[in-house]
């Protein structure tokens, strides 16, 4: 947790989630410390990359769609997991991980235009996702400490988004009760709102954080 929370400049030692997931990640990290975290970061790209293709297919593949989404998941926490417990976490892998992470997400955005979302929702989903991120990102090279704030619209969201997107998918091929809209345009549509509404989250706790910086 200290390892955690010293490296995202964020105490989550109050989260019971963040804990229970921290701690899962870590027993499933035990066998794997002889791995390459460089390794996991890219196995976490290529099953976002593979939730893109499966989902793509329809049928019995969503839920291998899912599985790789999941996959995705937990490799983006055994990387770090592996690094923090062996003495690997370096600079640059805390930049490669980023850049998957920003990969990932866009896969997770591909999932939901395979599965029908318009592809205007999607561009407005990616734009401020990568938008959250860049802000978030120039603020702590301006001065924050931390993240800022935690928002609706963090990685775990968006991977959710995109896990729901599928199972629906897979349970009511008809689409979305009520609406009739294809599961990837309803996906899109709450993730583009949740992003909104984080944003500008994220950016209250930036203005905050630097307010006394000039």
């Amino acid at each position: 947790m200290a390892g955690w929370s010293r490296v995202h400049e964020h105490d989550v030692s109050g989260s019971a989630l963040a804990v229970g997931w921290l701690r899962a990640i870590h027993l499933l990290a035990r066998p794997l410390l002889g791995v390459p975290p460089d390794v996991l970061t890219g196995c976490g790209v290529l099953s976002a990359a593979a939730a893109v293709w499966l989902a793509s297919l329809g049928g019995d593949a969503l839920w291998l769609a899912l599985a790789a989404i999941v996959a995705t998941g937990i490799f983006d926490g055994l990387d770090g997991a592996v690094a923090l417990r062996t003495g690997r976490a370096r600079p640059l892998g805390a930049v490669l991980d980023a850049a998957s992470d920003r990969l990932t997400e866009l896969c997770f955005v591909a999932v939901l235009f395979v599965l029908g979302a318009p592809g205007a929702w999607c561009a407005a989903m990616a734009a401020l996702l990568l938008l959250h991120e860049y802000v978030r990102a120039r603020a702590q090279a301006a001065g924050l400490r931390g993240a800022g704030a935690i928002t609706v619209a963090e990685r775990p969201t968006r991977l959710v988004v995109a896990a729901v997107a599928v199972t629906g998918a897979a349970l009511a091929p008809g689409g979305t009760p009520w609406t009739g809209w294809p599961w990837g345009t309803t996906c899109a549509v709450l993730g583009t709102g949740l992003s909104v509404i984080g944003l500008a989250h994220l950016w209250v706790g930036v203005a905050r954080g630097l307010g006394g910086r000039g």
